[in-house]
């Protein structure tokens, strides 16, 4: 089981960033996610999210905050098949521009770029997003605040 640490990153306009990935081979096959990665040797879940966040974004102005949910899924990508623990951490910035400043090759050939998107697109997009219920967790969180202590969603397997 791969332990991963996530960031819900908002900016002034409550807007979430995600990236858009798509499996190496497939440009077709693709999906919108939070950023994010497995963590490194000894460091903390909320190290290896901002880690994450810098080298998948260029986003070094944020404030981060509490755990907000907690999944296990399983899924497809890259030949081979992916078990991982997700910690999801609630942040803030006021940089929006964008720019990956390290990037893994097999991120390199599966992620083609970042996007700020408001919650009612979210509710409204027929593309797939992860997680599948983003857009109800992110108007939640908005209108009722981080919850007291994270929310254990349900698991995906894809």
């Amino acid at each position: 089981m791969r332990k991963v640490a996530r960031v819900v990153l908002l900016d002034p306009r409550d807007r979430v960033l995600l990236l858009h990935g798509h499996e190496p081979d497939d440009p077709a096959n693709d999906w919108w996610f939070t950023p994010g990665g497995g963590v490194e040797g000894d460091e903390t879940r909320a190290a290896a999210a901002l880690r994450e966040l810098v080298e998948e974004t260029g986003i070094t102005e944020v404030a981060l905050g509490p755990v907000l949910w907690r999944r296990r899924c399983s899924f497809p990508f890259a030949g081979r098949r992916w078990d991982q623990d997700e910690w999801y951490y609630l942040a803030r910035t006021t940089q929006t521009a964008t720019r990956a400043t390290a990037l893994t090759e097999l991120e390199r050939a599966s992620v083609a770029g970042a996007r700020w998107w408001a919650c009612e697109e979210l509710a409204r997009t027929h593309e797939t997003v992860y997680p599948t219920r983003l857009a109800g967790l992110l108007r939640t969180l908005l209108d009722e605040g981080p919850p007291a202590r994270p929310v254990t969603l349900d698991t995906e397997i894809v």
